[in-house]
Order: structure tokens, then C-alpha cells, then sequence
């Protein structure tokens, strides 16, 4: 590595929940990052002892005029020049997306080429479990400066207002959600009991296939936007980016589900993140842009 790489700035702000116990929000964004070689700045949206999914629990959430005040200490922060990008997930309260906004504002300011990673956590399939007002403001506040976001298909729905029932939707509607890069987890899957992650570019529609798993454990789309960016951090095309990350994050749930654990098993199988096995079908599919050209 020449002294120029040595000193580019590869650290990453992660922006999201925390638990004590468990794999989910800044603990898995956070492991797979500091795993694939990248220093983390991590700051917590909200405290929990473990994920609501498992009963609930005591919820401590940073007064919104102490979070803005943190987030202001980073942008003014000596070391900002080792950003190189920012990903947020959940938020704790809606106030706490113009705080986020601000940050990644001074980040993209300072550093042109940061990566700015949307993870516009709100709900699945049984509706939103945020207040309408925090999906509000990750719609309007943060996917318009996103480079690349990451909603599952529901997310993507809600945000759009449209029903997604099949691929040619989801890529519609990925197509005209605002960052230049959509990856769309929970796809619809053209493989027979699989499911799918889709990425959308201004030029490709891609779809990483693997066959369903039940009742999976919570967390995987933390660990997919963070090992994603990752692999366009170290430069990897979007195809292959796409094909690996699904590889990695797959591989990681296939070896939790086998071993019945509640929560990803994230430093039993740490090894994945970096060279997982795992077989995952890559289809390039027809693009929009294609279509009305012809």
C-alpha cells in the first residue's frame, strides 16, 4: 500500500441503535465494518438492552438537543478528514434526521467522494413500527441526500405509496426513490422458495438470489448496508459488490439458523464477512432505461 492509500480516509460514522445483547443496528453494522478493516465512529440513536422483537424493554433515547449537540462536536471534529463515509439506520426519534442531514452535509463538504449510505429503517411487512413522523423524516430529510440506500421492500413501498408485487415494480419504484444506487433487500425472487436482493443503478438492474430461510433473526439489513458499503469502499464494482455482500450475509444467517440461535451469530462466523462460500445466483436483469430506448 503506497503512503497516498495508507493516509485516504476510510473511516466510517455509523449512525444507529444499540443493544446490549445482540446482533442488530451499530452492533452488526458496526462489527462488520471494524472486521472488513474499517475504523467506525460510532454514535447511538437509542439504547436498548436488546431488540424490541424480543419483549419489550427499557428505551433510553438521547434528548434531541444533546444528539444535535454530538453530532455538531463530529462535524467540528479535527479528525473529519478521515470520513469517508457516513451510514445511518435507525432513528430514535424524528428529530434527530436534521442532526443526521448536518452531518453528512459537513462530511460531503470536507470530503467530496464520501459515500453517504441510507438504511431507512421503519418497518416490514406488519407495517411501520416507528411513528409516522421518524418514516416521515428519513423520507423527506435523508433519502434525498443519500448516495445509496438500502430499504427492504415494504420500507421502499411505504416510501413510495405504491404496492410493490412484483420485480418490474420494485425496479420502478427503486428507479425514481432519489440515490443514484437503491439496494432493495426482501426482493421478489425468480428462484422457487428464494428470496432476493435487487440493486438498482442509473444503468443496471441487478438480483442477487438464495433460497428462504424461516423466521430469520433480526439484523440482516443492518449487516447488509454495512458490508455492502464496505465493498464499494474497497472499490468493488456494483455487480460484484452486490453478488458478495449477499454471499457474506446469507452464509452468516444459513449457519445461525442451523445452530437455533435468536440472535446472528456474527463472531462465531466473522470469517464470512470477508470470504464467504455461500452460492448466490447474480441475474442482470432488463433495465427501464433499456426499455425506452427500444
Amino acid at each position: 500500500m503506497s503512503e497516498e492509500q495508507a493516509d485516504a480516509p476510510r473511516a466510517v460514522i455509523v449512525i444507529s441503535s444499540h443493544v446490549a445483547r445482540g446482533s442488530v443496528g451499530n452492533r452488526a453494522a458496526v462489527f462488520a465494518l471494524e472486521t472488513l478493516g474499517f475504523p467506525v465512529w460510532a454514535v447511538p440513536t437509542v439504547i436498548l438492552p436488546w431488540h424490541p422483537g424480543h419483549g419489550r424493554a427499557t428505551r433510553i433515547v438521547p434528548e434531541p438537543e444533546q444528539f444535535a449537540a454530538l453530532m455538531k462536536d463530529l462535524e467540528r471534529a479535527p479528525w473529519l478528514g478521515e470520513v469517508a463515509a457516513v451510514l445511518s439506520g435507525y432513528l430514535g426519534d424524528p428529530e434527530q434526521a436534521g442532526a443526521v442531514a448536518s452531518l453528512v452535509r459537513t462530511v460531503k463538504a470536507r470530503n467530496p467522494q464520501a459515500l453517504y449510505v441510507c438504511d431507512p429503517v421503519m418497518g416490514d411487512l406488519g407495517g411501520l413500527y416507528v411513528p409516522e413522523a421518524t418514516a416521515v423524516a428519513l423520507r423527506d430529510e435523508l433519502m434525498p441526500l443519500a448516495d445509496v440506500a438500502t430499504p427492504n421492500r415494504y420500507e421502499l413501498e411505504w416510501m413510495t405509496g405504491t404496492k410493490l408485487p412484483d420485480l418490474r415494480s420494485v425496479i420502478a419504484a427503486a428507479l425514481h426513490a432519489g440515490p443514484r444506487m437503491v439496494l432493495v433487500t426482501s426482493a421478489p425472487s425468480l428462484m422457487s422458495g428464494g428470496t432476493g436482493n435487487l440493486l438498482l443503478t442509473s444503468s443496471e438492474a441487478l438480483l442477487a438470489e438464495h433460497r428462504s430461510i424461516d423466521r430469520p433473526p433480526n439484523g440482516l439489513g443492518d449487516l447488509t448496508g454495512a458490508v455492502f458499503l464496505a465493498r464499494l469502499l474497497r472499490g468493488s464494482p456494483a455487480g460484484k459488490a452486490l453478488q458478495s455482500t449477499t454471499a457474506a450475509v446469507f452464509e452468516i444467517l444459513a449457519r445461525t439458523a442451523k445452530r437455533g440461535a435468536d440472535e446472528l451469530t456474527l463472531e462465531t462466523d466473522a470469517q464470512s464477512l470477508s470470504h464467504p462460500m455461500a452460492m448466490v445466483h447474480l441475474r442482470h436483469l432488463t433495465h427501464p432505461s433499456r426499455d425506452r430506448r427500444a
